[in-house]
């Protein structure tokens, strides 16, 4: 019986004693964990790093309305606008080495360059060209000029620039150039689509989507499909739905332009404190985006929720690479970080029911990471687990070792 007191009042002791530790932080390192705590996140956010000459590794922003309408803002697709300005592109096809040209010569009577004196020997008062191909040097030979130089220039521009040379010589030219086979002004689209193909630009020029649609559509969602154009030396990216949804991006494209789709699945994780969610035949922390937009309330429920019985509903984090201009329109101080994207950490308090509202409207992107945190008393609850472990087995030998006595 003696025994048995001991016992009972052993674990009360130890129970009250891992209770009153559990508010110190020398107890978070005896405990295992899957993500920093809530005081740790903030220990190591800006201006409150060990070290104050040392740069903070991340910068840390409170969610509130004017935030989270300044972060929604933000277009999350790639520079297509900024490589083409405002995606306007250039509709012009020109004449390039290789292209296969009829030219025609009209004058105004015979008795001309072109025209014998005798009309009746012929019929009308034109005289063709034999088609000829574009040179290496962009020329083509036009009898009684020479070579003239074309490459660049479109049919209409060409005519217009062969007809003045005649002037004066020939009686009131008049010129057409038409393109008999078109060997330059190639596009290339690759890639996600369902038929890769080539193609030469016809004279009113391509979009960006018909060339795509021209490759048979894209096989991935739009959301999920990346578009990059590259054009003489210099590369553009750009989500195929911000296409879609923004028509100055469906840019006019350009001779010897590629285009290639590539797919980018996205997807958010989520750690620490949330119920663990069963996908396909295990467990995962990574989420596919089920349609193009995400709250982080819908990506906190789908990974399950908080963990009633561990989380801290203070200190429920988003963590993401934010541009530095975003940042600064939040008046966040962003000095010393060198690349644009500056690492940040966003807090919400679900203690309240404004936590939820704010998170109902925060946007999530791709590669987020939620990060839901351990209340300080699930620490300690953890840490009388493992020693009430102990304390069962040494008292089970304990009795053992009395029973064979």
């Amino acid at each position: 019986m003696n025994f048995r007191w001991a016992y009972w009042f052993d674990r009360v002791i130890l129970g009250g004693l891992v209770f009153a530790l559990s508010a110190c932080s020398a107890v978070a390192p005896l405990v295992p964990k899957d993500g920093p705590s809530a005081d740790s996140v903030r220990f190591y956010a800006q201006g409150k790093a060990p070290e104050p000459a040392a740069k903070p590794p991340y910068v840390l922003v409170g969610l509130n309305p004017a935030n989270v309408q300044v972060v929604n803002a933000v277009d999350e697709s790639e520079g297509l606008g900024r490589f083409f300005g405002k995606g306007s592109g250039n509709s012009k096809v020109a004449i390039g080495v290789g292209d296969v040209l009829s030219v025609t010569v009209f004058e105004a009577q015979s008795g001309g360059l072109f025209l014998p004196a005798d009309s009746t020997q012929r019929q009308g008062n034109y005289t063709p060209i034999p088609n000829q191909q574009v040179d290496s040097s962009g020329n083509i030979n036009i009898p009684f000029i020479g070579p003239v130089r074309i490459a660049g220039m479109t049919p209409d521009e060409a005519s217009r620039m062969i007809a003045k040379r005649l002037n004066g010589r020939a009686i009131e030219p008049q010129v057409v150039v038409s393109m008999v086979e078109r060997r330059s002004s190639a596009i290339s689209v690759l890639g996600e689509v369902s038929g890769p193909t080539r193609f030469f630009l016809d004279p009113g020029g391509i979009r960006l989507l018909d060339a795509i649609a021209r490759a048979g559509g894209a096989k991935r969602l739009p959301f999920e499909t990346v578009v990059t154009v590259q054009r003489r030396g210099s590369v553009g990216k750009v989500l195929l739905s911000s296409v879609i949804k923004n028509p100055s991006r469906n840019i006019n494209l350009e001779a010897g332009d590629t285009i290639e789709l590539t797919y980018r699945p996205k997807v958010f994780m989520a750690f620490g404190s949330t119920v663990q969610v069963q996908q396909g035949v295990g467990y995962s922390r990574r989420f596919p985006f089920e349609s193009e937009n995400m709250t982080l309330a819908e990506g906190l429920s789908r990974a399950g929720g908080l963990d009633q019985a561990r989380a801290d509903a203070k200190s429920v984090f988003l963590l993401r690479l934010e541009r530095r201009d975003v940042l600064a329109q939040m008046n966040v101080d962003t000095a010393g970080y060198p690349s644009d994207l500056v690492p940040t950490v966003y807090a919400v308090d679900l203690s309240s029911s404004d936590g939820f509202f704010e998170m109902n409207q925060m946007q999530m992107r791709g590669q987020d990471m939620i990060l839901a945190t351990d209340a300080p008393m699930a620490d300690a609850t953890k840490l009388l687990a493992f020693i009430g472990l102990g304390t069962n087995i040494f008292y089970q030998a304990a009795y053992s070792a009395q029973n064979l006595h």
